[in-house]
């Protein structure tokens, strides 16, 4: 069934869809649309929740994760600031293991004060424990949502998930979405069943100080879950291959098996590098993309693969890492070349940052001069680092 929808109002019906049983926010643009429309659903009775509005954006995720604590299935969503305040609960939301599904319209941080779109919000919480996908547009954002509540609650992964967004770009923007009707959604994902929960029959300790020895092995088993995650979202991808007829994987190759020159992006402007491509390859350069759809756990296997033919990589970052040499994508894309044992040229360029337009014209432009960089000039003197337009 297609419908008109914005991205905010298709993450707002497949959390309805997943009939969740408590949403706690804080109003922030980008995002407000998403929490808007999931209040309208519990107001008019189309969804049993219970909405919790609380007093800013802290609260809301530590009401998500004490209602994930007794069982329920949670949602939040925010941006920017709102994130950033967030950032606390993050770590304590993994580190006790809450299946917490939170929409990020992501967003340009302050200062100056901006609303748009860019991605240093969910960059500066990479760390947290905490899933991340980037979606590219409305169906993808509606599709990941959904898949992502059946991700956080398996039993062999338990961590949280954020379904990120491009702040306008994607929430704001209408576009024909295909949806799956309430019985369908709902035979994909069934209630939630707890494996650890608040039972006061069953008296269990969350959250308990821990000395150092098992401080240490409470935390690695976020990175042993996190480890998991890969496969698990494979099978969860073909599980719902078989209710939607669609599916996106970790990664979005386009043009790559012979491509000399590769883009490596996430989000929205994925689409736009994918066009540019096309045109490129009408002038006779060579040129494929990778859109990073999983960015935690980072798929460095499945990228070394997808670029194996390449000569020159083209990394697009939304975001700055101030002090770093590259920015937050490069550095992971760097870094996984490294342990693989790759030598590639990678220019890191950063744009788009508070919403500034990243054409066509200037990605054709972007990897035009690295496809010509690598014919002028011998391959292992090429390095780049943290480039930014």
């Amino acid at each position: 069934m297609a419908k008109a929808l914005s991205g905010s109002e298709a993450v707002a019906l497949a959390v309805k869809q997943a009939n969740v049983d408590v949403v706690a926010a804080y109003p922030i643009t980008p995002q407000t649309i998403i929490v808007e429309r999931l209040a309208e659903y519990i107001n008019n009775g189309e969804l049993d929740a219970e909405y919790v509005p609380v007093e800013s954006e802290h609260s809301a995720l530590s009401e998500c994760a004490a209602a994930s604590m007794t069982g329920a299935r949670v949602f939040t969503a925010t941006a920017s600031q709102g994130l950033a305040l967030m950032h606390d609960m993050m770590y304590i939301a993994a580190g006790l293991r809450c299946p917490v599904v939170m929409a990020v319209a992501n967003r340009a941080l302050s200062a100056p004060i901006n609303i748009h779109r860019d991605h240093s919000d969910i960059m500066g919480s990479r760390d947290s424990g905490w899933v991340q996908i980037f979606v590219e547009n409305n169906q993808q954002a509606y599709d990941m949502t959904l898949e992502a509540f059946k991700l956080a609650e398996d039993h062999d992964i338990l961590l949280p998930v954020t379904v990120n967004m491009d702040g306008f770009f994607v929430s704001h923007a209408v576009e024909g979405v295909e949806t799956l009707d309430d019985s369908r959604a709902a035979g994909f994902l069934p209630p939630r069943k707890p494996l650890h929960y608040l039972d006061a029959s069953k008296p269990m300790s969350f959250g308990a100080l821990a000395s150092p020895e098992w401080y240490y092995r409470i935390r690695h088993q976020v990175v042993e879950a996190m480890a998991r995650v890969e496969q698990k979202l494979e099978e969860v991808e073909r599980e719902y291959l078989r209710v939607s007829r669609r599916s996106y994987g970790a990664l979005g190759l386009s043009q790559v098996e012979n491509a000399e020159i590769v883009i490596l992006c996430a989000g929205a402007v994925a689409g736009t590098a994918r066009t540019a491509a096309r045109r490129l390859r009408e002038r006779g350069v060579k040129v494929g993309v990778v859109s990073v759809r999983l960015y935690r756990p980072f798929p460095a296997e499945k990228i070394i693969h997808a670029i194996s033919n390449a000569e020159a990589l083209l990394v697009i970052d939304l975001a700055m890492s101030p002090g770093a040499p590259s920015a937050p994508l490069g550095q992971d894309i760097k870094a996984a070349l490294f342990d693989a044992g790759v030598r590639l040229p990678v220019w890191n360029v950063v744009c788009g940052l508070g919403g500034r337009d990243v054409s066509e014209a200037e990605i054709e432009k972007l990897a035009t001069t690295l496809a010509e960089s690598t014919t002028s000039t011998p391959r292992e003197r090429i390095t780049y680092w943290g480039v930014a337009v």
